[in-house]
């Protein structure tokens, strides 16, 4: 097998068949192509209705849906897809993740195997997200750092200016060429085989978020590169299938697993030391800039109780 594509799908049903609607002709540009349509449950008509699509528009000759037995998480349900495929007879060259609430611009899986192939010590290597009217979003970042955590709370020009090297998430790369990055959104992001058998899956400790942080870090520890390939075009209809990120419920507060990740990938890396030192710089960053706001008399854009979440999930309040 060339590339198996998998998609987590989780009361998604609509976006999910949108997804593969767009995939459809990059399986017969890129012979040797699989999706795997894995549903977390979902414990509504997603399996059906997905079922279904996939009769109707046959697409069974390339397209299997597996129901899971639990909602694990993100590196879970795509790890259900991933294991079997790495034990069988037929192993891909490479595993595609990708989101249910994207629709693949044709060429964009194309782009991604051309630039693997040429480019053997690429490990990982992410899309171009952009919004439907093309707009880019950001999706090539640097690892989370001690000093990175003081620059996201605080938010202040000449600290940032200083910090720059530190900003988890910089501005989008300009022009066509693929650039080197720490690591990549998991919404749309290929990795090579010879990856998984060095470093093992995704961690599902992780229910969602900073898995895919985490796994780009082990593997630049094993030397493999990470790349952003702005050729690969796809479109994220952000958060939609998560509703974390939804834009349109940007101060809707943010669950406690993303918290649970944060502190896992922040002492699993830097351990608990460094983490409490981080949570420190990024709750007094943050009090100020909220503060800040407040005599600015600008309106609170973050999620809802933001500053106490954050403090109750840290490990200087005892969180493990």
């Amino acid at each position: 097998m060339r590339l198996l594509v998998v998609i987590l799908n989780y009361r998604s049903a609509s976006l999910c068949i949108d997804c593969l609607k767009s995939i459809a002709p990059e399986i017969v540009a890129n012979p040797g192509t699989s999706v795997v349509v894995t549903d977390a449950p979902s414990g509504d008509d997603s399996v059906a209705r997905i079922g279904a699509a996939i009769t109707d528009n046959q697409w069974g000759h390339w397209c299997a849906l597996v129901p899971l037995p639990k909602n694990g998480g993100f590196a879970y349900g795509n790890n259900e897809a991933i294991r079997p495929a790495l034990a069988g007879d037929d192993k891909p060259q490479y595993v595609l993740l990708l989101n249910p609430d994207t629709v693949v611009r044709p060429g964009a899986i194309g782009s991604l195997l051309s630039f693997m192939d040429a480019n053997p010590k690429a490990g990982i290597a992410g899309s171009r997200l952009e919004h439907p009217d093309g707009q880019p979003q950001r999706s090539a970042f640097r690892f989370h750092s001690v000093l990175g955590e003081l620059e996201a709370g605080l938010r202040l020009g000449p600290v940032s200016k200083v910090l720059k090297g530190r900003i988890v998430a910089p501005p989008v790369p300009q022009g066509d060429q693929p650039v080197p990055t720490d690591w990549v959104a998991g919404a749309s992001m290929i990795i090579r085989r010879e990856v998984f058998d060095a470093i093992g899956l995704l961690d599902d400790g992780y229910f969602m978020y900073f898995e895919e942080v985490d796994f780009c870090l082990r593997a630049a520890r094993a030397g493999w590169r990470c790349w952003y390939v702005p050729a690969s075009r796809v479109v994220h209809l952000v958060g939609q299938s998560s509703g974390v990120t939804d834009i349109k419920q940007a101060n809707k507060r943010r669950p406690k697993y993303w918290f649970q990740s944060r502190r896992r990938f922040f002492v699993r890396n830097h351990g608990v030391i460094k983490t409490a030192v981080a949570d420190l710089l990024w709750m007094a960053g943050f009090a100020s800039f909220r503060l800040r706001r407040k005599i600015q008399r600008k309106p609170d854009t973050d999620p809802e109780k933001l500053l106490g979440d954050f403090a109750r999930n840290s490990v200087l309040t005892g969180a493990r």
